[in-house]
């Protein structure tokens, strides 16, 4: 998985740190591109005319000094687009990429996920799996991702997520650890959330205990915010996208964007559809048009 990656390049921190994590995730042979996005909202006419070729000279100019800094074989390719999210998801498209690296916000705080303008947009909407690297990740990436968890919640898209892990795990001789919370936010009478909570703590645990090789642990709370704190002990985090389920599934449309604005790691995000309709299980057993459906 993940032969075809494709990485935002800014010219700042964030592209380094976007180029650090693509290096890790993607498999030996696979395609790294890395691209950059120019163009932006200029004035029209014979300025707009005599701007694009200078434009398109220094974004050619970034993207090879960028490729001098890997350690990797990459491919560089250039987008003329106002939109740095529009740009990269059209890329995507054409590339066939399977995956899409960007940075975090340049201005945030050293080893957080910061969610920036330009991250936002090319998370929403993506055709295309999302990663998502913490300011500073270059200088502090560790050569393995030794940990790597899972948000769970027994949808077919956390399944998904476990499915990618035990991929990545091969390579990197990881540890799997998946994390179900349990969230009563649609119980309308406080007095009954006692009985509930363990109710659905047991039958988190139950399911979670039939993923082979996977370590799991159930916790009650708010979702976004136990995910990030478990992305502490985590050399990557994966969580599928837009599982909606029953009172006490983990994921409820806004987890993984919140996520993007407070993981203490990289951050993995697996929309609906972004890949193949065929795919094993958690367990590894194939299932057919599970993750079909608009990101």
């Amino acid at each position: 998985m993940f032969d075809k990656v494709l990485v935002g390049i800014d010219g700042r921190q964030g592209g380094r740190d976007a180029t650090a994590l693509a290096q890790r995730l993607a498999p030996a042979g696979g395609r790294i591109t890395l691209a950059h996005v120019y163009g932006g909202p200029t004035a029209g006419g014979r300025a707009a005319a005599l701007a694009r070729p200078l434009a398109l000279e220094s974004a050619e100019r970034l993207l090879k000094r960028a490729a001098r800094e890997c350690d990797l074989p990459v491919d560089t390719a250039t987008v003329c687009e106002s939109s740095v999210g529009r740009g990269l998801h059209a890329l995507a498209e054409r590339r066939r990429a399977e995956l899409l690296v960007v940075g975090s916000c340049h201005r945030g705080m050293l080893g957080r996920v910061l969610l920036g303008d330009d991250t936002a947009r090319s998370l929403n909407g993506a055709p295309c799996a999302v990663a998502v690297a913490p300011h500073g990740y270059a200088a502090s990436a560790p050569q393995r991702l030794a940990r790597i968890g899972v948000g769970w919640d027994g949808s077919p898209e956390s399944a998904l997520a476990v499915h990618v892990a035990r991929g990545l795990a091969a390579r990197h001789e990881s540890t799997i650890s998946a994390l179900a919370v349990v969230s009563l936010r649609g119980v309308p009478i406080p007095g009954w959330w006692p009985k509930i909570a363990s109710q659905l703590v047991d039958e988190e645990q139950n399911r979670l205990a039939e993923l082979e090789g996977v370590d799991g642990v159930v916790t009650y709370g708010d979702p976004g915010a136990e995910l990030a704190a478990f992305s502490a002990e985590l050399d990557l985090l994966i969580v599928g996208s837009r599982g909606y389920g029953p009172v006490g599934r983990l994921f409820h449309g806004s987890v993984s964007s919140y996520l993007v604005g407070h993981a203490r790691c990289p951050l993995l995000v697996l929309p609906r559809g972004s890949l193949r309709e065929s795919r094993p299980d958690a367990n590894g057993h194939e299932v057919q048009a599970m993750f079909a459906g608009a990101a």
